[in-house]
């Protein structure tokens, strides 16, 4: 991209709304509205996908007496939605309607009967469990998961093993928050530099690259503790380097975080010399999986 060329806004992987996710606010009409209002010239709807069982129903969908069931009966109408409002606004932004992943036994069959039944624009491939353990709720769930496998490290290993099972399996177009794996380690600068786990990082990201995969510039990683995108620093030049497209996600969970953090992760970018003519997702070959 020439220097006097506009950067594209877009966001491949965000617009969780109060409607369809527990943790987020506002409605999904709202949401769009906020990404016209920014000037964004395509958008990722990537609704998380609904558990294949009660015991994967999250905290907070708990809390608001939510089963199974009802999980899945919302992400029904979420993708009515979706639908409705992609043709609604069609001269305005251009939406993409597709869901965010888990990984956990039972989750990779369930990914595939949900493509067949709703076939999404794309999908993004993110882990939020290891070994079907919460990562990323509390730090509390966090330290139970680590301590269930042994320690941090181990905890690192798992999740970059699951996440390259998850890569061969679901194929999907988008890799999401590659490292959310850190979230809660305050030393997760100097454990990703370990040589063991390192190789697992640089095999997953040639996998990606091999896949033709694009990988979400999560700037929703500001907000957490280390105060960085996924990926962190080390990472994004290897990928960089490898020449994988990177292509910036909101993860917005409501209207004040659509956009959020635009410049500063733009910034980062154009240091690294990323190409900022950004990749659209193809349709995920997960797809065309039976």
């Amino acid at each position: 991209m020439k220097k006097s060329e506009t950067i594209q806004r877009v966001s491949v992987h965000g617009g969780h709304s109060g409607e369809f996710c527990s943790h987020a606010v506002d409605s999904l009409e709202e949401i769009v509205q906020a990404y016209i209002r920014g000037g964004f010239a395509w958008v990722g709807i990537t609704e998380h996908m609904p558990p294949t069982e009660d015991r994967f129903v999250y905290p907070d969908e708990r809390s608001a007496g939510l089963d199974t069931a009802a999980l899945q009966d919302r992400f029904g109408r979420y993708f009515t939605t979706c639908r409705a409002l992609k043709a609604a606004y069609r001269d305005q932004v251009e939406i993409f309607a597709g869901f965010e992943t888990e990984w956990y036994p039972g989750a990779a069959e369930y990914v595939k009967e949900l493509i067949q039944q709703y076939a999404p624009d794309y999908i993004v491939g993110s882990l939020h469990h290891v070994a079907g353990r919460e990562l990323d709720t509390s730090p509390e769930d966090y330290a139970a998961a680590a301590a269930a496998l042994g320690g941090v490290d181990s905890l690192y290993d798992r999740y970059f093993d699951e996440q390259y099972e998850l890569i061969d399996c679901l194929q999907p177009a988008v890799i999401g928050h590659f490292d959310l794996v850190r979230i809660f380690d305050s030393d997760y600068v100097s454990r990703l530099q370990n040589p063991a786990l390192r190789a697992k990082i640089t095999r997953n990201l040639a996998r990606i690259k091999e896949r033709n995969l694009v990988l979400d510039f999560n700037l929703a990683g500001y907000d957490k503790p280390g105060d960085e995108p996924y990926p962190s620093e080390s990472i994004l030049a290897e990928a960089v380097e490898l020449g994988i497209a990177l292509v910036p996600g909101d993860d917005s969970h409501g209207t004040a975080s659509v956009g959020r953090h635009w410049e500063k992760g733009i910034e980062v970018l154009k240091c690294r010399n990323a190409n900022l003519a950004w990749k659209l997702p193809g349709r995920s070959r997960s797809n065309k999986t039976t």
